[in-house]
Order: structure tokens, then sequence, then C-alpha cells
């Protein structure tokens, strides 16, 4: 049995029914032991793996050992100018339905079941003494929000630990300085699953015109002024994501090919904003679109593919010729290879052709141990007409 999760169906038979949180003792048909896990009576997923083998106790001990492994394969990224990264990517690092994130000296605990609460002051001792946090704040998957608060007492960005955050802070990513909100901001404050890919973009950007379409705080779009775009265009719907994205730029106008970039923020749709573009028959060398997850539920995926067709079709419009085209999925219900069909789909329909160079996934600090947490997608395409 290697899969993390067991779901109720899959259960024979259960000695009592069992409270979020319990220790759950899985055995097989021959009475054998097979693992220990998380017993969640609120969820599909009704039991998280946490251990295989022979029994051990599941308590402060083992959690710190679990931080001590996952710290030991991101040892490297403090070297690299990074202080902002994933330190425990939930099951992938052996800790299912939890996420720790490193912002500097604050550490975001996410959780995804009720199942971890009884168990908070265990792993929060393990956090203090593998990572002496300054704080630790508490996010919370929106399915478990209000259960959280019923029966632990517990908001979405609570202080668990530490002093008080009195407004967003500033990390470093691969040299570059970015302001997040972990209290407020989307996921824990920063999509840092993007980290290498925008990397990648950063290093196909010079001398090019960029447009970062749903482009959030202009992660995308600061790493292609590094890499010494001559324009960059951050589109998105929120005001408030483009002053962020003003203000990363204005903490990295100390790089010299930051502060020669031009950059240029448009608020508004981006379906509509790439239409108005090809109208006013704007073209870039270099079009990044990464959209929010289209598909969350399974009747969810043909809209969702649709909708990645009609805004390939619509970047297509903007390339230039020889122009590249990365684009995104977090959706995890949409696989790589029918993302790269609808893009080609959608190319077509735009009467362009692509050649597709390049496929990537998650950051190094987001590894992944089983199918469902594969959720992350890039396609690189380059307009070969």
């Amino acid at each position: 049995m290697e899969h993390p999760w067991l779901y109720a169906e899959s259960i024979r038979s259960a000695s009592r029914a069992g409270r979020a949180g319990d220790l759950a003792v899985i055995f097989d048909h021959k009475r054998e032991l097979l693992a220990l896990g998380l017993w969640d009576p609120d969820s599909p997923i009704r039991i998280r793996v946490l251990h295989r083998g022979k029994p051990r106790p599941i308590d402060r001990s083992f959690f710190a050992e679990r931080l001590r492994d996952a710290m030991a394969l991101r040892a490297e990224l403090p070297d690299q100018g990074t202080t902002g990264f994933r330190v425990v990517n939930g099951e992938s690092d052996g800790l299912p339905g939890l996420v720790l994130d490193r912002y500097e000296t604050t550490f975001v605990l996410k959780l995804y079941t009720t199942a971890w609460l009884p168990h908070l002051p265990e792993v929060l001792a393990a956090i203090d003494e593998v990572l002496a946090p300054e704080r630790v704040v508490l996010r919370l998957a929106r399915a478990i929000a209000e259960l959280t608060e019923k029966r632990a007492g517990l908001k979405e960005g609570a202080i668990l630990a530490g002093t008080d955050l009195p407004g967003p802070l500033v990390f470093r990513e691969n040299g570059l300085r970015f302001r997040c909100d972990p209290v407020r901001g989307q996921k824990t404050g920063f999509f840092l699953d993007q980290r290498e890919n925008r990397a990648r973009v950063g290093g196909l950007a010079r001398g090019k015109r960029v447009l970062n379409a749903f482009s959030y705080t202009g992660g995308f779009s600061l790493y292609a002024a590094r890499g010494g775009a001559a324009s960059v265009v951050s589109l998105d719907s929120s005001r408030a994501a483009l002053d962020e994205a003003r203000e990363n730029f204005a903490l990295n106008a100390d790089v010299p090919e930051v502060a020669r970039a031009k950059h240029e923020c448009v608020c508004e749709d981006a379906w509509s904003a790439l239409a108005r573009f090809a109208g006013e028959r704007r073209r870039f060398e270099l079009v990044v679109v990464d959209p929010p997850a289209f598909a969350k539920a399974k009747r969810e995926i043909g809209a969702a593919l649709s909708a990645y067709e009609k805004l390939a079709e619509l970047a297509c419009a903007l390339l230039a010729p020889g122009g590249e085209l990365v684009m995104a999925s977090c959706s995890a219900r949409i696989d790589a290879g029918a993302l790269a069909k609808a893009i080609q789909a959608g190319a077509a329909g735009a009467g362009r052709r692509l050649d597709e160079r390049l496929r990537t996934a998650h950051a190094s600090d987001h590894p992944v141990r089983f199918p469902e947490g594969a959720y992350l997608k890039c396609i690189w395409l380059r307009a070969a007409d």
C-alpha cells in the first residue's frame, strides 16, 4: 500500500466510529499491520497515511523527524538567494493534509483536514524545535474553515506562535525581493510552486516585449525584467495585486535590468484585454498565461479545456513571428496532454502553428510522490510561422 489515502468505501470495517484526528491502525485481511494514519470522518478520504511498517509513536519526535527530512531536501535554497519556499508539501513529505511554507522567519501552516487539530500542539513544538520560527501563521482550506473555528476556536490567519504580523513582509527568491501577505494573500501568501518556471521565463526574456496575463503580483513579470526584457505588461483584474506588482518592481529597482525595463500594469479582465490588444495590433515576443484553476471538480473539465483553448487562441493572436508562448494550468484534473491539445486547438483557431518545446511542473520544493499531487503543469511553445 503506497498511496497516502484510504477512501471510506475501501475500508471493510472499523472498530469504532472515531473522531477527527484519532490515530487509525490499518490492518490487511490477514490482520497484519500495514500502516498508521489520521482518521477523518468528515472527508471521503477517511484515513491519511502517516507511517508504514512497524508501530511507532506519532508524537513531537515523529513530526520533528519529518521536518528535518523535509528541510534536508531544501537545504541549498537559502544559499541560492531563496528565503521563501515550501518546507513541507503534504503527503509527498510524509505529513498528509498539511503544508508548511517559509517566508524568511515567518512560517505558514496550512491545513486541509481537521484531523490535524488534536495534534497541533505537538506539530508546533516540532516546528519550534527544528525551525525556530519568529511566528507561525495558520491558513485553512475553505472546506474546513468553519469546522476548525467550531472545534478549535481557530480562524483563518490566526497567529499560532510568536508575535503578530503587522503587515506584508519581504522575502527573497533567487535573489529577487518580493512582498507577500501570509495572513490574507492567495494560497499562503505567494505562488511558490512556480519559482523554477519564473526563472526559466527570465532566461528567455532578453530584448523581448513580454506579456504576463493573470499576473497577480507580477512574479513572472519581475523575472522577465531582470532577464533583460525591453518591456513587460502585467495584466490582472485585481487592482490590489497590480499595486503589489509595482511594489515588487520598486523593491528591486537597484537591479539595473529591472530599472531599465518598461513596466506597464493593465487592470482589466484578461479575456477582454487580450482581445483588445489584438485589435490594437499589439505584438509580444513572449507571452505568459497562468490562469487560476478552471477545473476544481470532474464536471468542470470540459469547460476548463474550452477555456484554455480560447485563451491560447487569444494569446496566439498577439505572438510576434517566432514568439514564445508559456501556458500553465494549476488544475489537478487537467493533465499535461489534454492541456497541450487544447493549446494547439487554440493556435489553429488563430491560424497559427506552434512547436512544443518543453513541459515542466512544480518547483523542486514541491515534490510529487502520488498522482493526485501533480496539479501544476506548464507547456512551452514557439510560433513556427
